[in-house]
C-alpha cells in the first residue's frame, strides 16, 4: 500500500472534503466531513510531504 503523498482540502463550505493521493497521484484517501471534525481528521492521518 503506498503512504499518502499530499492532502487537498476544499474549504469553501461548512462541510469539507479531504483528498489523499499517493506519489502516483491516485486516490488513497477521500473524506466529506463538518468544520467541526476536520481538526481531530487531520490528526488522524500519516505526515505528508509533497515531494513534487
Amino acid at each position: 500500500m503506498s503512504l499518502i503523498k499530499a492532502i487537498g482540502i476544499d474549504l469553501a463550505k461548512p462541510i469539507f472534503s479531504i483528498h489523499g493521493v499517493d506519489t502516483h497521484n491516485k486516490c488513497k484517501s477521500r473524506k466529506t466531513i463538518k468544520r467541526n471534525k476536520l481538526l481531530a481528521e487531520i490528526a488522524k492521518l500519516p505526515p505528508c510531504i509533497n515531494l513534487n
